[in-house]
């Protein structure tokens, strides 16, 4: 008989070391959207755009573009955006309850379907969706900061299509990179049909840079951005970037996204994300009556969500794929 971690077990209290940022002088930016800051090189190439604060309280991200900002951060070819997503959410950011900012009403990583955006109804989160919608269908390349609650190490989604696996093999920043088509719940920044289409040019990555409070998340979503710059030929004077990739990467792919069918999800332990579980069969969770179990050897368990809410997406398992370990392909 196993036993499960109750689900109605409080959260943890979560050590708060890392300040948010002053991201005041920002918000105007220059484009008549609230917090988008484009920068356009007059020479041909792509728009790269990247992004933070997709969650009120992942604010990693939101450092590292004030520092790309106040270092003078230029494109060499092409237009280059700075975008912080939901500044309404991080305004009410609190040390004391950092995980209630995530967002208002709803979670913003869930709108990015073409359906629900033209669709009727309203929120915070979707209305600011709306307002960001023109500048996004213009971008080439994306890369969406974000930050993870649970202990992992960090991860780069890089969606289902192959340029995705492209672009996330030639960056810095996590060596691991996992491929996946999101949530049952609704699609995410990256899942756009602008960029998740495997017939369209246009390619985004998602960088779960590590825990959400921590220094060193800091510097890891740095090294991504460092990557994805040099990848474009941009510059940033007066920081020190690395360029490209600094250690090899290993792929996954996701094979399974589990999903809380009841309240009464829990985990047989707190699994850190991106362990290993070297055997298949073995027992991850208990969902109400049901058994979770892996599905083959050496199965990875990517971000799992200690207390994940009904319908809402517990873990996702992946399997590994060896033959994209060292390959970096394409050009932007």
């Amino acid at each position: 008989m196993h036993e499960a971690i109750p689900p109605t077990h409080p959260l943890p209290d979560f050590e708060v070391r890392l300040d948010p940022p002053d991201i005041t002088d920002w918000l105007p930016g220059n484009t008549g959207i609230l917090g988008v800051t484009s920068f356009d090189s007059g020479a041909p190439g792509p728009h790269v755009a990247i992004s933070a604060l997709m969650h009120g309280n992942e604010y990693s991200g939101a450092i590292v573009l004030d520092r790309l900002l106040r270092a003078g951060v230029r494109p060499t070819r092409g237009r280059l955006s700075l975008a912080f997503l939901n500044v309404e959410a991080f305004s009410r950011f609190d040390p004391r309850r950092p995980t209630v900012s995530r967002f208002i009403d709803e979670d913003m990583n869930r709108l990015w379907d073409d359906q629900v955006l033209d669709g009727p109804r309203r929120s915070v989160e979707l209305d600011r969706a709306r307002e960001l919608r023109p500048w996004l269908e213009s971008v080439d390349v994306l890369l969406d900061l974000h930050s993870m609650l649970w202990p992992s190490d960090p991860v780069i989604l890089c969606g289902p299509a192959d340029k995705g696996r492209d672009l996330a093999l030639g960056l810095g920043g996590p060596s691991l990179i996992v491929a996946d088509r999101g949530h049952g719940n609704g699609r995410r920044l990256i899942d756009h049909p602008r960029f998740a289409e495997a017939g369209t040019p246009h390619v985004a990555n998602l960088i779960e840079a590590g825990e959400h409070w921590e220094p060193v998340t800091v510097d890891v979503a740095m090294e991504s951005v460092a990557g994805v710059l040099a990848r474009v030929d941009s510059v940033a004077p007066g920081l020190d970037l690395p360029k490209g990739p600094t250690r090899p990467g290993r792929f996954a792919r996701v094979t399974d996204v589990i999903t809380a069918a009841t309240s009464h999800f829990a985990f047989v332990q707190p699994f850190r994300g991106c362990a290993v579980l070297p055997e298949r069969n073995t027992l991850i969770a208990i969902d109400g009556e049901a058994e979770i179990r892996t599905p083959y050897d050496d199965c990875l368990l990517v971000l799992p969500s200690l207390r994940p809410g009904r319908g809402h997406t517990a873990v996702r398992l992946a399997r590994f794929d060896e033959s994209h370990r060292l390959s970096i392909r394409g050009e932007y």
